[in-house]
């Protein structure tokens, strides 16, 4: 598919627009008989049908050909950033599009903080995140567990430390349990590959084993902190 007519500067010489998806061509691909099209538009066209979208004649993939010069062309024309709706106003040789839409501050990005999974700009991801999002983390509870106290929690009050301790060891223990499956399998690949392997396997199973311990190490703590805790909580929390 090509680039929408709009999203450019000037007006486009009408030789750049692909005859299939009538948007300015991308990856130009000819024909035998002189037509040029998308290749993306052209290629599924030609498995599909077997003959030139002129039906001129049947021809097969093979027959095509990249048309270097029009492509050149058209790699320096203006457009606009692909999140112009977003706010970006930036207009960029083709050429330089996808590397300016990868760095651009209008990208959409997802808020990293656990539970939120707000869709910003990355321009906002700073400021979201360390001032306005619910999920942030605002300091460690006080009362008794020693988890982190999320800003939500902290403003409508209804961080229950059983209840956060009982979400925390069951995530140690599920990350516990993938370690254990990532041993067993790395165990079952190391019959079948080659001598020179099988030092780099005994380490990282090793090191596995240990980072095992460790989490185990910490459910069980926090197992007989829930069991202590469970004594001086009121009912609601349990």
């Amino acid at each position: 598919m090509g680039f929408d007519l709009e999203r450019f500067s000037e007006d486009v010489d009408p030789d750049f627009k692909c005859n299939l998806c009538n948007k300015v061509l991308e990856d130009p691909l000819a024909t035998p008989c002189g037509h040029v099209f998308c290749a993306g538009c052209l290629l599924p066209w030609i498995v599909q049908r077997g003959k030139c979208p002129g039906q001129c004649r049947r021809l097969g993939p093979k027959e095509l050909n990249h048309v270097l010069p029009l492509r050149n062309l058209i790699l320096k024309l203006e457009i606009r950033c692909d999140h112009y709706e977003r706010g970006c106003r930036r207009l960029v040789k083709l050429q330089h599009l996808a590397e300016h839409t990868e760095m651009c501050e209008f990208s959409p990005a997802k808020c990293r903080n656990k539970g939120c999974g707000e869709t910003l700009s990355l321009r906002d991801m700073d400021e979201h995140m360390r001032g306005s999002c619910e999920q942030r983390p605002v300091g460690m509870c006080q009362r008794g567990c020693g988890l982190v106290l999320l800003y939500r929690e902290h403003r409508l009050g209804s961080h229950c430390c059983l209840q956060a301790l009982r979400a925390h060891g069951q995530a140690l223990q599920s990350q516990l349990g993938g370690l254990e499956r990532e041993l067993k399998r790395q165990g079952l690949r190391s019959s079948k590959r080659e001598k020179a392997l099988l030092s780099q396997l005994s380490a990282l199973q090793s090191e596995l084993q240990m980072t095992a311990l460790k989490y185990q190490k910490k459910f069980t703590q926090y197992s007989a902190r829930i069991h202590s805790l469970t004594k001086g909580i009121p009912a609601q929390c349990t």
